[in-house]
C-alpha cells in the first residue's frame, strides 16, 4: 500500500568494521561424551580473563568436580533453580568487568535442561488453566494421568522466556559456550519414518541459528564442526568436517577471537514498538474528545490546575448535598492520579499534602462517617430517653472549618429568631461532608409556636411536635452506592476466577449477608490475586488500571467492560 516517501529524520550510513562479533559457541553431544570437560579445559585459554559457569540442572553436578582438570579457571555462578534467578545470574555474569584486561566467558551448562524447564513451567500452567475452565464450566477437573494439551500461545510464551535469556548473553563482550544435549533418532522424510538415523539437538529448534560454531561431540577425542560463521577459516559451507585436536582455545583463535570487536554488533527487533505506537495514536485520538469534555464535566475548571484550585474543586465536591463520594472521584478521574500527585496543597485539618493524598483522606473520612452513622442508627434509641439530633458545636465547626458558624445567644432561649446555619467552609481547607445526623435540625421555637402558659389551664402541657425528618433518596445514599461499586468490583473478580458472585462471597457469608466494612475488606483482600490473574492473561495496562483504582470504584465497571466483552466465548 503507499505510503510516506520522504525520510522521517536525518540518517548516516558507514563502512563495515570487518571485526568478528565475540562468538557464541555451541557445544553438543551425548551424554558422557565430554562437553563438560572441554568447557572446564578451555576456561584456561590465555585469551579469556575469567570465566563465569552457571549450572543449570542438578542431575549432572560436574561444576565443582571439573575444577581439578589441568588448567581449569573458573568460578560457578549460584542460583536457586527459577528462571527468573537464573536470569539474573546471567546478568551478573554480562556485567562483571573484564580481568587482566582480558574479556570474560560464559558457560551455560547446559541449555537442554533450561528449556526443558520452560516446557514444564508452561505445562504446568496448561493444566492449571485446564482446572480453572472445568470449574468455571462446573465439570471434574483432569487428573494427573489425563493428558493436558499445551496451547499455542503458552508455547510463545516460553519461546519469548527462552528468547530473553539469549538476548541477555547477546550483551556480552565476551565469548559464549552453550552446552546441550544430543540424541541419535530416526530420520523422517515426508512425515514418514525411515531406516536411517539422524542426531537432534535437545533445545529450542532455533538455538544452532542464534550461534557462530556448532562443535558435536560423538564420542572421546571425536569432534565434528558442523556448522560456522568465520572468514578466519577456510571451511565449506553446508557440509560437516572433522575437528581433530578439538578444544574451546583453538576454536576461539580459528573464529578469529583475537581480532572481535568489543561489543556484538547487532540491532535488536522491537516488537513492542508497534504496541508503543497503537497506544500513542490511541492517545492522540482521544486528546480532543478529552479537551471537550473536561470543561463541561467540570465547568469553568482551570486549563493547568494548582494548590489553591485543587483544594476549591476538593471543597466543592465534600460540600455537595447529593453525593459528595461521586464528586471527589470524578476529580481524580478528569485530572489523573499523577497530576493530581504533582500539586501541592495545604489545609488546616491536615497540613500539607498532595492532591491526590487530600481526595483519599477526604474519600476516607466520609466513609468513616458513614460506619459511624450506620452503627449509631443500628444501636437505635433507649426506650423513654429522650435524645436530640445530633448538632455541630461551635468548637468542633472550627476544628474542620475555616470559620465557626455564625454566634448566636446562648443566655436567650426564648429569642423567636430561627437558628442560623452553619457557615460554609473556607475554600483553602477542604472540610468533612455534612453530618448525616444534621438533617434532623433542633426543635426550635418560632413566633407561631404557643406558649404554655398562653394554653387553657385545665390541660396539660402540649410539647411541641418534632418535624419529621427528610427522606433521603435511597439512588442517593452513600451507603448504597458504596455497596453496590463493592459488589460490582465483587462479580469481576468472580469473573476473573471463573467463578461464581455466590461462591466468590461464600466466605464471608457463611453468617448472612455482609456488612459494608466487612465487604471492603474481603474485596480489597482479593485484589492482588485478581490482578496477577489479569497480567497472566497478558493485560498489563488493565492490571495497573485496577491496581491504583480505589475502593470502591464506581467506575470499575466500565473500565473492565472492554475486556469482558471482546474475550472469547464462554470465558
Amino acid at each position: 500500500m503507499p505510503g510516506i516517501t520522504t525520510p522521517l529524520r536525518e540518517r548516516k550510513s558507514r563502512r563495515p568494521t570487518g571485526l568478528p562479533n565475540p562468538p557464541m559457541m555451541l557445544l553438543v553431544g551425548p551424554e558422557k561424551s565430554g562437553k563438560s570437560y572441554e568447557a572446564a579445559a578451555g576456561s584456561g585459554s590465555d585469551l579469556i580473563g575469567m570465566t563465569y559457569w552457571i549450572e543449570i540442572g542438578g542431575s549432572e553436578g560436574t561444576a565443582d568436580y571439573y575444577g581439578r582438570v589441568p588448567g581449569a579457571r573458573y568460578e560457578i555462578v549460584e542460583h536457586n533453580g527459577t528462571y527468573q534467578d537464573i536470569l539474573d545470574a546471567i546478568r551478573w555474569a554480562v556485567a562483571q568487568p573484564p580481568v587482566n584486561g582480558k574479556p570474560n566467558m560464559i558457560v551455560v551448562d547446559n541449555v537442554t535442561v533450561l528449556w526443558d524447564m520452560l516446557s514444564d513451567e508452561q505445562a504446568l500452567y496448561a493444566r492449571r488453566r485446564a482446572e480453572r475452565n472445568a470449574q468455571r464450566d462446573r465439570r471434574r477437573g483432569p487428573n494427573l494421568d489425563d493428558p493436558v494439551i499445551v496451547d499455542p500461545d503458552l508455547w510463545n510464551r516460553a519461546k519469548d522466556r527462552w528468547g530473553e535469556v539469549l538476548w541477555m548473553l547477546r550483551r556480552h563482550s565476551g565469548p559464549t559456550l552453550l552446552l546441550a544435549r544430543q540424541e541419535v533418532v530416526t530420520a523422517f522424510e515426508n512425515d514418514k519414518p525411515t531406516r536411517d538415523k539422524t542426531r537432534k539437538i535437545k533445545a529450542e529448534r532455533n538455538l544452532p541459528a542464534a550461534v557462530d560454531a556448532i562443535v558435536e561431540l560423538h564420542a572421546f577425542g571425536e569432534a565434528h564442526l558442523t556448522g560456522v560463521r568465520t572468514l578466519h577459516w577456510d571451511v565449506k559451507p553446508g557440509q560437516s568436517m572433522p575437528f581433530p585436536d578439538f578444544s574451546v582455545d583453538t576454536l576461539l583463535r580459528r573464529l578469529g577471537f583475537e581480532e572481535a570487536a568489543a561489543a556484538r554488533q547487532v540491532t535488536e527487533t522491537r516488537p513492542e514498538a508497534y504496541l508503543q505506537e497503537q497506544d500513542q495514536q490511541r492517545a492522540q485520538q482521544q486528546a480532543p474528545a478529552r479537551q471537550q469534555q473536561g470543561p463541561a464535566r467540570q465547568g469553568n475548571a482551570p486549563q493547568g490546575l494548582n494548590g489553591p484550585q485543587a483544594v476549591k474543586l476538593i471543597h466543592r465536591a465534600l460540600t455537595d448535598e447529593n453525593n459528595p463520594l461521586e464528586c471527589l472521584r470524578a476529580i481524580r478521574e478528569e485530572w489523573g492520579v499523577r497530576t493530581l500527585r504533582a500539586i501541592p496543597t495545604e489545609t488546616k485539618m491536615w497540613g500539607r499534602l498532595n492532591a491526590d493524598d487530600l481526595i483519599t483522606r477526604s474519600l476516607n473520612f466520609i466513609e468513616e462517617q458513614a460506619k459511624k452513622h450506620e452503627e449509631e442508627a443500628a444501636g437505635g434509641e433507649t426506650p423513654g430517653a429522650s435524645t436530640p439530633p445530633a448538632t455541630v458545636e461551635p468548637e468542633q465547626a472550627r476544628e474542620h472549618h475555616e470559620a465557626p458558624p455564625a454566634e448566636s445567644s446562648p443566655a436567650q432561649p426564648e429569642q423567636t429568631q430561627p437558628e442560623p446555619e452553619q457557615a460554609p467552609p473556607a475554600e483553602d481547607t477542604p472540610p468533612p461532608p455534612p453530618d448525616p445526623q444534621a438533617e434532623e435540625p433542633p426543635p426550635a421555637e418560632s413566633p407561631e409556636d404557643t406558649s404554655a402558659a398562653e394554653e387553657p389551664q385545665d390541660l396539660p402541657p402540649q410539647q411541641p411536635e418534632k418535624p419529621a425528618p427528610r427522606k433521603r433518596r435511597k439512588d442517593q445514599d452513600p451507603l448504597v452506592i458504596a455497596r453496590q461499586g463493592l459488589l460490582e468490583e465483587a462479580e469481576i473478580q468472580a469473573r476473573l476466577k471463573f467463578t461464581t458472585l455466590r461462591d466468590h462471597l461464600q466466605p464471608i457469608s457463611e453468617d448472612g449477608e455482609p456488612g459494608l466494612s466487612k465487604l471492603r475488606d474481603y474485596v480489597k483482600a482479593q485484589r492482588a490475586e485478581a490482578i496477577a490473574l489479569l497480567e497472566e492473561n497478558d493485560q498489563p495496562a488493565l492490571a495497573d488500571t485496577y491496581r491504583r483504582a480505589p475502593v470502591p470504584d464506581l467506575d470499575l465497571k466500565k473500565k473492565f467492560a472492554p475486556y469482558f466483552d471482546g474475550a472469547p466465548a464462554g470465558q
